[in-house]
């Protein structure tokens, strides 16, 4: 992964490629759990699954990546106030492992939640501080080198998130969910036993907590998590919060802390007039990429009931898994990145700026979500053949190089000095945001005609993308401000 360059400089600096391989696994666990979720929801007990209603499942899919995402920022938090980046990932990794063990060992509805709260609370801890701990290795790179260093990371990140669905989705085909569940777990395992034994190699900063809190304010707010944990557990076994309701509920959760965390940032004093440019011109880069992620994870709720009522699995007598499709995008993403980042690497800071990026990407994706109205069109009450689906995947797919390592890369660039990793916890609420979308798209899809709803989703991706670029002159030069 650390290649040379001319003989001088790293590539890509020591210590990504420790940082990529964990990441690696750790989506290896995340995607092949969730590429076999959503069917885990929707299919019979008959056929292994629960029997949940298509809308119940997009709004539990939904608000299950989106609280993901959402811990982050409480991670990103414990990271910087409690516990060093550094054991903040292992941790984290720790109570992954631990949450994929009760998806396979605990059944129904009991091991549903077990699994999925420790998912959530782990990849919290982990996610935002090992991206910290990437932006330390990358400092003082010039933005085209910075881009590419994020790239090669978010390349393992879509690698993972490949072969995790190739394998649970097999398992899942041969013997059922809960092997699938199980495998996801071996590899973050492995991944807990590499880093440990790389972490000398990592920055010295990753083992810093860089603003301790005082133990008499920690010991107050952990009385606190406990108790809206708690009032969480009984809202939600008591049915006060129906599934349907989730993916609103955490998508109006994750805009008031993306919005405390702009207010918060735009009104310290602690922050500069250069700094408050660049958040300000961040909050549309924001917006635009959770609708982009919104567009992107729909490939786990409305594709995952278009694939269940309308999609032809059967390839010369051989069912595919299901989540082999799923999947498709990240594959796409993984073939183009490396042409791209070509690009960008020789560019250094003279090529396309973010927000020509984010304008690429979004316009493709809409565009992408043309050829489905197509298909629709053409096999209209018919079963669709899988190629044709797995065309519009890979379509949608390759558009996530212009957004994902970008928004990664300049999360740990433009934030104010004084809030560095709240930037990083507010660049993954876009990835928040995305996922809860996605959930409220899918119930969206439930209930119009699937010509509208494609249009919807065509013409937010294109117009969104228009904008974007019809301001990147102005919104580059406010996102460096003072750099």
């Amino acid at each position: 992964m650390e290649t040379a360059d001319n003989g001088d400089k790293p590539r890509v600096p020591r210590g990504v490629g420790t940082l990529a391989f964990t990441e690696f696994w750790e989506r290896f666990s995340f995607y092949g759990l969730n590429g076999i979720l959503t069917f885990y929801l929707l299919y019979t007990a008959a056929e292994g699954g629960l029997g949940i209603d298509a809308a119940s499942a997009s709004g539990i899919v939904g608000a299950y990546g989106g609280s993901v995402y959402l811990a982050q920022l409480l991670g990103s938090w414990m990271g910087e106030r409690v516990i060093s980046p550094k054991w903040m990932v292992f941790i984290g990794g720790v109570i992954i492992a631990i949450g994929h063990v009760a998806l396979a060992f605990i059944p129904g509805m009991s091991g549903l939640a077990v699994g999925l709260g420790l998912i959530i609370l782990g990849t919290g801890a982990l996610k935002t501080n090992i991206t910290n701990i990437v932006g330390l290795a990358v400092e003082g790179q010039d933005e085209g080198r910075r881009d590419v260093g994020f790239a090669y990371f978010y390349l393992a990140i879509n690698m993972g998130a490949v072969t995790g669905p190739l394998a649970s989705g097999f398992a899942q085909n041969e013997w059922g969910f809960h092997v699938g569940f199980g495998l996801a777990a071996v590899g973050m395992l492995i991944s807990l036993g590499v880093y440990v034994a790389s972490m000398p190699n990592l920055p010295a900063k990753g083992a810093v907590v860089e603003r301790p809190i005082e133990k008499a304010q920690l010991i107050r707010l952990s009385i606190i998590a406990v108790v809206v944990l708690l009032a969480i557990i009984f809202a939600l076994s008591s049915n006060l919060l129906p599934a349907a309701s989730l993916s609103a509920i955490t998508t109006v959760l994750i805009l008031a802390s993306a919005a405390w965390y702009f207010i918060m940032m735009l009104s310290s004093k602690e922050v500069t007039s250069d700094e408050k440019h660049r958040v300000g011109a961040y909050l549309p880069l924001f917006l635009a990429g959770g609708l982009f992620f919104g567009l992107l994870f729909q490939q786990s709720t409305t594709i995952a009931i278009l694939i269940s009522e309308r999609v032809d699995l059967v390839i010369a007598g051989w069912s595919v898994p299901v989540a082999w499709i799923t999947m498709l995008a990240q594959f796409a993403a993984v073939l183009i990145t490396p042409f791209v980042t070509y690009f960008w690497g020789k560019s250094g800071n003279d090529g396309p700026g973010a927000p020509s990026k984010f304008a690429v990407g979004m316009f493709h994706m809409g565009c992408a979500y043309i050829i489905m109205l197509f298909i629709l069109k053409i096999y209209e009450g018919a079963l669709i053949p899988l190629l044709l689906i797995v065309l519009v995947m890979m379509a949608a797919g390759a558009s996530e190089v212009f957004v994902g390592p970008v928004s990664l890369s300049l999360a740990t660039r433009i934030g104010p000095e004084r809030f560095r990793s709240q930037m990083v916890g507010l660049n993954f609420l876009t990835l928040s945001l995305g996922s809860a979308f996605s959930g409220l798209f899918g119930q969206l899809y439930t209930v119009i005609n699937d010509y509208a709803y494609f249009i919807c989703i065509i013409a937010s991706g294109v117009i969104v993308g228009i904008l974007l670029w019809v301001f990147r002159r102005k919104l580059q030069r406010n996102l460096y401000a003072g750099l």
